[in-house]
Formats: C-alpha cells, sequence, structure tokens
C-alpha cells in the first residue's frame, strides 16, 4: 500500500522508545527542544488490543483506555505527524490488528525486536525474535501490506557482523521504512562500549535508513555529539534514549536548558495531560540522578500526587489554575451532552434525579432486588437494563424497563451497577413501592433472608450426626478412600 505520510527518517534526531518514559510529556517535551520524530514506550499488542479509542474533549487527547478505566497509551493533535507507535508483538495479526487501531493518530508504526528484558523474550518478543527471522518476516510483511503508514522495526547486534547484516538485509526485502539499530548484544548492558562498526557495516549494507542508536554512555553528551555519533556509525539518523530521558533539552541546538527549567517544563505537560503522578515522579528522578539526595529530591521522593509534586518545585498555582480551568470545561461539555441527551432521548422515558448510595441501606439489600421481588409478585417479566458509557467522561446511565415502561435517572454514575441501582430506584419511586432504605423501617426483604438462613441452619443440624456416630463413619469408610476430617 502505497505510504501517505510525510514522515522521512533521513537526518532526523529522534527520541528513543523508553519504558515508563516515552509518555506523552516527554514526547511533547521533546518536540519542544528540536527533536524531529518521537516514539512512544514499547506497548504489548494483547494489552492494547483490550483497549477502546476514546476521544477526550476536556483534554483534547485522543486515548486508548483499558477495560479498568487506565489510559494505557495517550496522544494529541500536536504529536500526530510525529510520533511512532512501538509495540511488542510475536504475532503477525495481532500486530496487525493493534497498527489498524492506533494508524489514524500516529506517523509510524514501529516493532520491538531489540528488548533484551525477560518480560519481553520469554513471550517471544523483543529480542527473542533476532532468533525467528521468519517471524520477523512474517510481521513486518503483513504490517507493510496492512497499513498505509510507514513500518519500522528497532533490533539489536548479533553474535558476528556477518549475521547481522544478513539479518538486516531479509528485514529490509521486507519493505519497511527504516530500521533502528541499538549497537550493543542482546547480552550487553548500557556501560558495554556501543558497536559502531556494526551499526556502519549495516548502514553500508542497505538502501534504507538506518537509525543508530546506544550512544548515550560513549558519544552524546551534548548536541554536537549526535553528529558525531552519526558520522561514526555512517546512519541516516540518530535516536537517543538515556541522554534525552536525563535531559530532554539535549535536543536544543543552542545547548542545554537549566534544568529546573526543563523539569518546570515536563510538570506543565504532566499537569496539561493528567499524567498519572506515578509516571511524572519517576521521569523527574531520572532527571534528577545525583539530586535525589537533595532536600529537593526527598520531597520528590515523598510526593503521592501531582499537586504534591508540584508544591515540591514551586508550581502549586499553576496546579490550581490548570485544574480549575479543567473542571470547568468538564461542566461545560457535561452541560452541553446533557442538553443534547434531553433533546434525543426518548419521552417516553420516566426520569429522576438520583443516585444510589449503599450507606442508605441496609447489607446485602439493593434497590434492583426491591424491584425485582415486586415484578415476581406481580407476575411481570424481570426487570431488563439497557446501560450505556458516555465518551465524555466514561460516566454510565442505565434505562430499566418494568411492565413496558421505562425508568432512568438523570445523573450519570461511574459504574454501570451504580447507573443500573439508580434506575431501580427511579421506577420504585414512580410506582409507590418500597425501595429498601433503612429509614422506611421494618425490612421483609432482610426478614425473609433472615428466614431462609434459619431453614438452612435447621436442615443442616438434621442433617448432622452425633460425634460418636462421626467417628464410626469415619473408621468404616477408611478404606473407602473417604479424606479424614
Amino acid at each position: 500500500m502505497t505510504v501517505n505520510t510525510p514522515l522521512c527518517f533521513r537526518g532526523k534526531k529522534i527520541l528513543a522508545p523508553m519504558v515508563r518514559v516515552g509518555t506523552l510529556p516527554m514526547r511533547l517535551l521533546a518536540l519542544d527542544y528540536g527533536a524531529d520524530i518521537v516514539y512512544c514506550e514499547e506497548l504489548i499488542d494483547i494489552k492494547m488490543l483490550q483497549c477502546k479509542r476514546v476521544i477526550n474533549e476536556v483534554l483534547e487527547t485522543v486515548d486508548f483506555v483499558a477495560p479498568n478505566e487506565r489510559v494505557v497509551f495517550r496522544t494529541c493533535e500536536r504529536e500526530r505527524q510525529r510520533v511512532v507507535f512501538q509495540m511488542g508483538s510475536a504475532d503477525a495479526e495481532r500486530a496487525l490488528a493493534v497498527a489498524k487501531l492506533v494508524e489514524s493518530d500516529v506517523a509510524g508504526i514501529d516493532i520491538n525486536m531489540g528488548c533484551p528484558k525477560e518480560y519481553s523474550t520469554k513471550a517471544s518478543m523483543g529480542a527473542a525474535l533476532l532468533s525467528d527471522p521468519d517471524k520477523i518476516e512474517s510481521i513486518l510483511t503483513t504490517l507493510v501490506k496492512g497499513i498505509c503508514k510507514p513500518v519500522t522495526c528497532k533490533i539489536r547486534i548479533l553474535p558476528s557482523v556477518e549475521d547481522t547484516v544478513n539479518l538486516v538485509k531479509r528485514i529490509e526485502k521486507t519493505g519497511i521504512a527504516a530500521i533502528a539499530v541499538h549497537g550493543r548484544k542482546k547480552e550487553e548492558r548500557p556501560q558495554h562500549p556501543v558497536h559502531c562498526d556494526v551499526i556502519k557495516a549495516i548502514s553500508e549494507a542497505v538502501s534504507i535508513p538506518v537509525i543508530a542508536n546506544g550512544g548515550s554512555h560513549d558519544f552524546i553528551k551534548e548536541y554536537a555529539d549526535i553528529e558525531t555519533f552519526q558520522e561514526a556509525t555512517a546512519a541516516s539518523s540518530v535516536m537517543i534514549a538515556r541522554a534525552a530521558m536525563w535531559n530532554p533539552s539535549i535536543f536544543r541546538k543552542e545547548g542545554f536548558c537549566p534544568l529546573k527549567d526543563v523539569m518546570q517544563d515536563y510538570i506543565k505537560y504532566a499537569v496539561r495531560y493528567d499524567n498519572h503522578y506515578t509516571n511524572t515522579k519517576y521521569c523527574l528522578c531520572q532527571m534528577l540522578r545525583e539530586q535525589l539526595e537533595t532536600t529537593q529530591g526527598k520531597k520528590l521522593h515523598a510526593a503521592q500526587s501531582t499537586q504534591e509534586i508540584c508544591e515540591v518545585f514551586e508550581m502549586g498555582d499553576f496546579y490550581e489554575e490548570t485544574t480549575a480551568i479543567f473542571e470547568a470545561k468538564k461542566t461545560s461539555l457535561e452541560t452541553k451532552t446533557q442538553d443534547e441527551d434531553d433533546q434525543m432521548e426518548d419521552p417516553d422515558v420516566i426520569k429522576m434525579a438520583v443516585r444510589f448510595d449503599k450507606r442508605e441501606y441496609p447489607p446485602q439489600i439493593t434497590p434492583k432486588m426491591y424491584l425485582l421481588e415486586w415484578c415476581r409478585k406481580e407476575k411481570h417479566p424481570q426487570p431488563i437494563y439497557e446501560t450505556v458509557q458516555r465518551p465524555l467522561d466514561r460516566l454510565f446511565c442505565s434505562v430499566v424497563t418494568v411492565a413496558e415502561r421505562k425508568y432512568r435517572s438523570t445523573l450519570w454514575d461511574k459504574s454501570k451497577k451504580l447507573a443500573e441501582q439508580a434506575a431501580a430506584i427511579v421506577c420504585l419511586r414512580t410506582l409507590g413501592v418500597p425501595e429498601g432504605k433503612l429509614c422506611e423501617g421494618e425490612n421483609h426483604l432482610i426478614n425473609k433472608r433472615k428466614r431462609q438462613d434459619q431453614e438452612r441452619l435447621i436442615n443442616r443440624e438434621d442433617l448432622a450426626e452425633p460425634s460418636h456416630k462421626k467417628a464410626n463413619f469415619i473408621e468404616e469408610t477408611s478404606d473407602m478412600n473417604v479424606p479424614k476430617m
């Protein structure tokens, strides 16, 4: 298929994919400082396939949200033409399904073939793919043919230069747009020297762009060193990981910004895009490094929320102002959505503004139980609940149908269960039927449960035998392999 994006991999300075680091705030900051392309952290195909794509109108982002409501991948218009989505996969069809899920929101797709960590290799992903060229070819060919965005992969070098070059030549034939090469073997770590000669041999052997990676320890200490590393490897572009993690202003032609300014800029993006505080704290700790034992470092380490992190860096006012803006925007959007809902809704649905508060009910007693009991007593079919989730804030609303009439609460709830309970309350109150609240006095469902519990207890006692008979039974049946109590 024809690639219809301006993304080019020649002469570029690129933020490398880094677990826990390459989230939206870091990617945007790197772009601000001069990075041409940014890779997100590796995201596993199976996890992504469980996600739902959600337009977040408050943050103006596209979120890929897991069933537990956790945002797995968040992106925005600012980076759409510059972000490459890196995934971990060992299956061509799964990789293609994920690529199609995110294709419209990113500039390219990358397959991680270099991660040496056990969590990746034990699932046949990452560096484990280097020993299975057939699978590499299958995954990359499937992606190149199946999507319109450029496909890349990131590898580590093999034990011999010849084997590495042969593998890369085979990868080139799949039609990928570029290949990133971390110049170390899978068993080597950052303290080992990067093999510039191997990257250079690859660069000279293939025609597609080669992106050199792994120079932070030996080469890249400041912006000018990026070009030195590129020349040593004869690569088309350079990908930077740890040097950018320590200070993303490494991409700045004019030189480093003061670390304090860099960290405050990062925090602004973290607040602006509602980054989880644990991830924000982790990235800031990577920047502080040797300053972690200072007073500020210790306060950062102790912070337990985004607000506390902001206070450590004297940005409490910024946090308050930004969150206030978002709350106002959220309220405005909710009001607009509610008005649209009211205009579009079935006029025959009976509505009330109610919520279910379990503190107002006895343990294990709910309005849904009362409604079901009433339907049985009146010989109606059991209640039918239809629940929807609102994309704006992922809140729930439920409509219950009882005796061919529909009921719902006008208030949206944070879970499907709460929304259904609220709908049941609306129905019960409309019918004038008790809903089981503590303030209603004697609860017949509780009494019914007590009677049932007492009957079960009596039945168990009637069935129980005297202790001397139990002992005899155990002795008589011991040869029958009956477990002894």
